[in-house]
């Protein structure tokens, strides 16, 4: 059991996490504790991360088990079920406005407990308690954008959906449109309006889950699994670069593995494909960089991990790439549903012949992908920042200078230095810096950290130590988000 991102006893979020980071926090903790498989069971939002992950990590899927789940939270033609955009604004005027209150229409959650005076109070306490009004809506956004239906029908490992019939919060119907797309998936229709799996006939719910648990045969290995693909093409050469080996580096960098890599064209997997986007990001600055001209191709599918497509195929995706401007970045519909949170633009580029279907008219649709630029300040003498803004930030940079080595110091601890509550010091330092106070305080200790690596001849231990990180694993990791390297290899 754990607390996800932003709700219970984990850190408040103020960005999206994606449904990469989500699922990697499963696996984070299945590590901690030694668990090398699990049976996953996933309630609500729940569902969407347990089956992502079903399919990615089958190996370490014992089987999957979803109460009131959905596909996608926001309404589709190919999804009539789910709310509308019209829908989706009255939830975030809720939470703006009555979190955690009794005009949240909790109601609907438990409508059997509707006229349990005790259990409706406790349940709106227990919202308050899961998570902050800003946290809960960077959820509920984050959520609206789920989309997992292209990758449903690559869960291999025993699967059991169970809905409730009169479900107000996630229709009957979305649990047989999903059970449907999972290869011998078991539907379980039960009784009841109530979204919650621990209210009404709860017994029942146990039971099925019981029956399940016990009567799942062991499967083997699966060879296959969820990768990302990249598929680069060059349209210009030179021939005294060894654009190959730049290739190899930048891959192993990110943690992918090389398929192919010929003078023209490369293949490469990820396991996740937030990684891979950035190292495309990467290989494509790199080789314009060099005046080499590359194009790349990314897709999601479930694969062999030696044989991700047919000589024919990687013709066929070449053939698209050929016609691109120079240094561009093509994802397909089904890995840009998965990039949710992820900080990319995505612009429609063209529907093309699914150059992997056997069927002539079998079409995707692909978006032409680049990195959000940050809105840089214009040069401008009258934009003055106010000396109540300066003294600000002075007071908060003070307390956070002041504290770097105090790993306790956190966002509640600076909102006692200032004297200010959390919410309007969340809102002030996003309005000055574009940043939450946690991720203002971990950048300014990460910046102090590189100094250190920099100017003094400490171990990367004790530079750890010194700027508020106990553990120098975590440190080691943040720094390398934040700066694109590790400290060892700054050091060097």
């Amino acid at each position: 059991l754990f607390d996800k991102r932003g709700t219970g006893l984990s850190d408040r979020v103020v960005d999206f996490a994606t449904l990469e980071e989500r699922m990697d926090d499963i696996r984070a903790v299945m590590d901690a504790v030694g668990s090398e498989k699990a049976v996953l069971f996933g309630h609500s939002e729940g569902g969407s991360v347990s089956a992502l992950f079903a399919a990615t990590y089958p190996n370490r899927t014992i089987s999957l088990i979803a109460f009131g789940i959905f596909a996608k939270r926001i309404y589709s033609p190919n999804y009539p079920w789910a709310p509308t955009n019209e829908e989706r604004q009255e939830v975030y005027d809720m939470i703006e406005n009555n979190w955690g209150s009794g005009e949240m229409n909790l109601e609907s959650l438990a409508p059997s407990k509707a006229d349990d005076p005790v259990f409706m109070s406790w349940l709106a306490n227990y919202f308050r308690s899961g998570a902050s009004p800003s946290a809960a809506m960077t959820l509920t956004k984050m959520n609206t954008q789920v989309d997992i239906i292209d990758i449903l029908s690559s869960i291999k490992v025993p699967s059991l959906i169970m809905q409730r019939t009169n479900d107000i919060d996630v229709k009957v119907e979305e649990g047989r449109f999903i059970a449907d797309r999972i290869e011998d998936a078991k539907f379980i229709e039960l009784a009841g309006s109530d979204h919650l799996f621990w209210t009404g006939n709860t017994n029942e719910v146990l039971q099925e889950m019981k029956a399940f648990i016990l009567n799942v045969k062991p499967k083997p290995i699966y060879e296959k699994q969820l990768f990302t693909i990249i598929v680069g093409h060059f349209i210009s050469m030179k021939n005294n670069i060894d654009h190959q080996n730049y290739v190899d580096q930048l891959v192993k960098k990110y943690g992918g593995n090389i398929i192919q890599n010929s003078t023209r064209t490369f293949t490469v997997i990820f396991k996740a494909p937030s990684n891979a986007i950035l190292c495309s990001h990467d290989l494509v600055g790199e080789m314009a960089g060099l005046d080499l001209k590359l194009n790349i191709w990314m897709h999601i599918k479930e694969c062999y991990a030696d044989h991700v497509m047919s000589t024919d195929t990687e013709g066929k995706v070449v053939s698209v790439l050929q016609e691109l401007k120079s240094n561009q970045i093509l994802l397909t519909q089904t890995l840009k549903n998965l990039l949710i949170g992820v900080e990319l633009n995505f612009s429609y580029y063209k529907t093309v012949i699914d150059p992997e279907s056997n069927e002539s008219n079998e079409s995707i649709e692909l978006y032409a992908v680049s990195k959000m630029e940050k809105q840089k300040e214009l040069p401008n003498a009258d934009k003055i920042l106010p000396a109540e803004t300066i003294s600000f930030m002075e007071a908060v940079m003070q307390a956070i200078h002041a504290n770097l080595d105090n790993e306790c110091f956190g966002v509640e601890m600076l909102c006692k230095k200032i004297g200010m509550s959390e919410r309007k010091l969340q809102r002030r330092l996003k309005a000055i810096t574009q940043k939450p106070p946690r991720q203002l305080i971990s950048s300014i200790r990460l910046h102090r950290a590189k100094e250190l690596i920099a100017s003094t001849n400490y171990t990367i231990s004790e530079i750890a130590f010194r700027t508020g990180f106990t553990n120098p694993s975590y440190f080691s990791k943040a720094f390398k988000k934040e700066f694109r390297m590790s400290p060892s290899d700054l050091k060097k």
